[in-house]
């Protein structure tokens, strides 16, 4: 079913433009064995990033189950530096944190968020999102964590902080499903693709030392997909299922733009298993051309965008599709079915999937 446009967030008209059925609330289905479920999204995104990040989640979201509507309530922490242009835009379309408190979620995805420095306990939004992740943990069915924001709770949460890797881990990496019979990888392929992005890792000894589940591993990058012991109350994603097919080649031309300006020490490589001997080709090229203006003082050369996207493959998104519909199937069987009661309401904290953990 659709997500319902309860507000007119800007996000919602580009996917309604994409084909995403978006629909508006006069016009919810009124059978009443369709369910709204509710999805908080707390987008911690830096301000560049922060409506591509809405969509990308909310596209997941609304492809994701056939029998519920969905209303996406996006917030973020106060304590996050913004600009101008993103604080308007969040004053005028998020929900502050008290308001999401008080009226409750069936879900919450956290988003990751850039850092400053090494420890997570030092930066700024530390504090404020521990509050919003222990009321999740008492209030709300399921929280999806994204990257940093896995890192953040098996820092404070499981005493796992994460560790800095040599080189940066980027690009797209074949999966192995480790455990075929939880919900959340149900009639998903033993294979998969994911994309990754991040300088830091939390093993699969971390995770397991810690009690919770792995389900989804690569030989390459490790721990992809994991869960509280429960199965579905804390859902960790190490990579990046929400990713454009763009996504990473807009990384690389910002990493090589701060390089040219002095502000990364060395120039990215190449994501892995992204792009082919032509468009590498192509961007070796523009390397050259943006060095070279870079060192006599000139304006950067235009990004090849249109000559190398049109050549990428998207190799993930059915599969992230297919489990973040699991993961709302297994919200909704928990929050909403009428042989379960609400899992804040008599369903054993420790097996909310009885049929799987049983």
């Amino acid at each position: 079913m659709p997500i319902v446009a309860h507000n007119d967030l800007p996000t919602l008209q580009r996917l309604k433009a994409a084909g995403t059925t978006i629909v508006l609330p006069e016009e919810r289905a009124a059978r009443q064995d369709i369910r709204e479920l509710h999805i908080g999204l707390l987008n911690m995104m830096p301000d560049a990033a922060l409506e591509a990040t809405e969509r990308q989640f909310f596209r997941l979201v609304g492809e994701s189950n056939p029998i519920a509507q969905f209303y996406v309530h996006p917030f973020t922490l106060d304590a996050l530096p913004r600009g101008d242009k993103a604080r308007a835009h969040i004053d005028r379309y998020y929900e502050p944190f008290a308001r999401i408190r008080e009226d409750g979620l069936d879900a919450l995805i956290i988003t990751g968020a850039n850092v400053t420095g090494e420890d997570l306990s030092k930066e700024p939004f530390w504090e404020p999102l521990g509050e919003v992740i222990e009321w999740a943990w008492e209030n709300v069915t399921t929280t999806l964590l994204s990257c940093l924001a896995t890192h953040a709770v098996m820092h404070f949460r499981h005493g796992q902080p994460r560790v800095r890797q040599p080189v940066k881990r980027w690009g797209v990496y074949s999966h192995r499903v480790l455990d075929s019979r939880h919900p959340l990888v149900a009639d998903v392929n033993t294979r998969f693709d994911v994309p990754h992005s991040r300088w830091n890792d939390v093993s699969r000894a971390q995770f397991e030392a810690a009690g919770l589940r792995v389900l989804v591993e690569s030989e390459e990058v490790g721990v992809h997909l994991a869960t509280s012991h429960d199965g579905l109350r804390m859902v960790f994603f190490q990579g990046h299922p929400e990713y454009d097919t763009i996504s990473l080649l807009k990384e690389y031309k910002r990493d090589a733009l701060l390089h040219a300006q002095g502000r990364l020490p060395t120039f990215p490589p190449f994501p892995d298993n992204y792009l082919r001997p032509r468009e590498q080709a192509i961007l070796l090229e523009w390397r050259d051309r943006l060095l070279a203006a870079a060192g006599r003082g000139e304006p950067a050369p235009e990004f090849p965008e249109t000559l190398v996207a049109p050549h990428l493959d998207n190799t993930w998104h059915d599969t992230a599709e297919a489990v973040i519909g699991n993961w709302m199937g297994c919200m909704y069987q928990v929050t909403h079915s009428e042989r379960r009661k609400p899992f804040m309401d008599g369903i054993d904290p420790n097996d909310p999937l009885g049929i799987y953990l049983g």
